[in-house]
């Protein structure tokens, strides 16, 4: 299972239009696996998008309502998790989030603010272990873009400055809150209507196959908080002859798998044991 996650502090930043795309992009390569769309976000606006796709007999996306403060390991039965984050999430609930994430994608629209906001997001991002040894990918969308002005080059730049990959940009369009209006994405839309529009979710898409590749696994609860279990302070640092026999008597290791898993609980009572009469 891979969880992908759509994270911007700011309101209205087109979270909810890239979480829905990227939802039925997985749908349609992932040859009917389940897909489940996490909605987060107090609008609950992929919710509602949902309603209208199944009104419209779309059942190929599932709805997972989820309360950040309650955010749980997604279900395992799914194939890929997207989730669609509120605005404002910081601190304890953003690292929930991130606890579970194989890839994050961050949407920015050109303003100042929205830039400035992003900025303060990623940072609080960078500081967290999965994103800073790279176990969860993170790149940035620029959305509702003027292609035609320098927005483009400001966002690239912006993105540069701060060493975030600008995976894609993506021009306004009426298209998009049609599409929101009907529980559809432009994805699905003809190619003779918005093949422009479709070339510009191309290298986003791309990078979503190339960070979920190959296939995420979901990491357990110690190893997403980065903890490692010590081995017990009588284990030798050089091959034991439990792990010799391996090789030719498998139960022999027992013992030494047993005083890894427990610690040192175990070798005490086994030393306690061999001491008894």
């Amino acid at each position: 299972m891979a969880v992908i996650a759509v994270i911007n502090r700011k309101g209205g930043s087109g979270k909810s239009t890239l979480a829905t795309h990227l939802a039925v992009h997985l749908a349609r390569r992932a040859g009917g696996a389940r897909i489940l769309l996490g909605d987060l976000d107090r609008q609950q606006s992929a919710r509602s998008w949902l309603k209208r796709r199944a009104a419209a007999r779309r059942g190929d996306i599932t709805g997972w309502p989820i309360e950040p403060r309650a955010m749980v390991r997604p279900p395992a039965n799914a194939s890929h998790v997207v989730l669609d984050t509120p605005g404002g999430l910081h601190g304890f609930e953003l690292a929930r989030v991130v606890m579970y994430a194989d890839a994050i994608l961050m949407p920015v629209c050109e303003s100042l603010f929205d830039r400035e906001s992003a900025a303060d997001c990623l940072a609080e991002l960078h500081a967290m272990p999965r994103v800073a040894t790279r176990r969860c990918k993170l790149a940035a969308v620029a959305i509702r873009v003027d292609l035609r002005s320098s927005a483009a080059q400001t966002i690239e730049q912006w993105a540069q400055s701060l060493r975030l990959p600008l995976v894609g940009q993506l021009s306004y369009s009426s298209y998009y809150a049609r599409c929101m209006e009907g529980g559809t994405t432009v994805l699905e839309m003809p190619a003779r209507q918005a093949r422009h529009l479709h070339d510009q979710w191309q290298p986003i898409l791309a990078w979503l196959d190339g960070a979920l590749a190959p296939p995420a696994q979901a990491a357990d609860w110690q190893d997403s908080r980065n903890i490692t279990q010590p081995l017990p302070l009588d284990t030798p640092t050089a091959p034991s002859a439990d792990a010799e026999a391996t090789q030719s008597a498998p139960e022999a290791s027992a013992p030494s798998a047993v005083r890894r898993l427990l610690g040192l609980a175990v070798p005490q009572f086994l030393r306690r044991d061999r001491s008894a009469p």
